[in-house]
């Protein structure tokens, strides 16, 4: 094993604490800088989660790549925004880079680096957190449990509600990113071609772990939608969202106002409670037959992180953990399912919370 230098981008942002949280319990991790925009949202998080971590504010451009100078892993948390940038930041300063998903449009972006990550012996993740990243490996789970190399069809469904609500609006994740998730269009792939289909087009009811269970969706665009055509060769492919209604409201009242109402409602967002459970479920089928593999991750009682943030944050800090013990054998850009194993990774995300269920299903029917 060697031990890593890992550099988190977007410290201060809502995902981060579980991610800094777990990196500072890794062995696997010699020193942990934590990089933000605002210094101050960073540093405490480092208190509450890292107090040896070093804290520093960075600006985009060339402040970047000097701050993540002589570091082996760039883990970004950031907007996906920007995760472009910060690739050619890691590629400037010989870094492994991991984020958390680039929303479909930005992920096929960054596929084009691949060449230049393989020449430089590096690797790059594309989305390694909950949904993409933890669906990605739960669909190679689904295909080796069918017995085969690929998949015919894949849906992909992902929910998150929180036990305790506070008072006011308390979106699971980045305010503009949700927005984004939900007014661009969707990608569904049916008979092997991508197609767009509406904004907000009725998913239909998915059966999640409980506590969660029976639950309305909407189609979101994401990332797998992108990948899991070329890893499975699946000819239909569809993600889902549920949110609790309230949340839901909000976001479409967003949708349909401008630049500056989503600004406001970052502004104005309150923290989720440490109480937040997240369920994920793939519908896979070969053939006539069909199984289920499905996730639930609970709140982190020790750490006081709910489990919404647990689920996504930890499969980025478990694959830090897989790099430094030479367990990922790849460079160039990858999605999860093309360069990260289940056997290795659920091991990791089971021990801090998460459970995996695997079941036979009937075979998914096209939402």
């Amino acid at each position: 094993m060697k031990a890593l230098r890992v550099a988190v981008l977007g410290a201060g942002g809502t995902i981060a604490p579980a991610i800094v949280r777990d990196l500072a319990e890794s062995e696997e991790v010699l020193a942990l800088r934590l990089l933000d925009l605002d210094a101050e949202r960073a540093r405490r998080v480092a208190e509450d989660h890292a107090p040896e971590a070093e804290v520093r504010s960075v600006e985009p451009g060339a402040d970047l790549a000097r701050a993540l100078e002589g570091f082996d892993v760039v883990l970004n948390t950031a907007s996906y925004r920007i995760n472009l940038e910060v690739m050619h930041a890691a590629l400037a300063v010989g870094a492994n880079y991991l984020d958390l998903g680039g929303l479909y449009w930005m992920t096929a972006q960054q596929l084009e680096l691949d060449s230049r990550f393989r020449s430089a012996g590096r690797l790059a993740v594309l989305g390694i957190g909950s949904s993409p990243g933890k669906t990605n490996l739960m669909a190679l789970r689904a295909a080796r449990e069918l017995g085969a190399d690929g998949l015919d069809t894949v849906h992909v469904s992902a929910a998150g509600r929180d036990l305790d609500p506070p008072g006011g609006f308390s979106p699971p994740y980045a305010v503009q990113t949700l927005v984004d998730e939900i007014t661009l269009a969707p990608v569904v792939v049916r008979d092997g071609a991508a197609t767009e289909i509406e904004p907000l087009s009725p998913g239909g009811m998915v059966t999640f772990p409980e506590p969660i269970g029976p639950a309305s969706t909407i189609h979101t665009l994401h990332s797998e939608l992108l990948t899991f055509p070329g890893s499975f060769a699946a000819r239909e492919v569809s993600f889902r969202l549920s949110l609790a209604p309230a949340i839901e409201e909000r976001v479409r009242e967003l949708a349909a106002g401008t630049p500056e109402d989503v600004a406001a409602a970052t502004r104005e967002a309150v923290s989720s409670s440490a109480r937040t459970v997240s369920a994920h479920v793939i519908e896979a089928t070969v053939g006539e037959r069909a199984v289920e593999v499905s996730a639930l991750t609970e709140p982190h009682e020790r750490w006081g992180l709910g489990g919404g943030i647990v689920s996504t944050g930890t499969p980025a800090s478990a694959t830090v953990r897989l790099l430094a013990r030479g367990e990922v054998n790849h460079v160039g850009v990858l999605p999860p399912e093309r360069c990260l194993e289940p056997d290795l990774l659920f091991p990791e995300l089971e021990a801090r919370g998460h459970r995996f269920a695997v079941a036979p299903a009937a075979a998914a029917v096209r939402p």
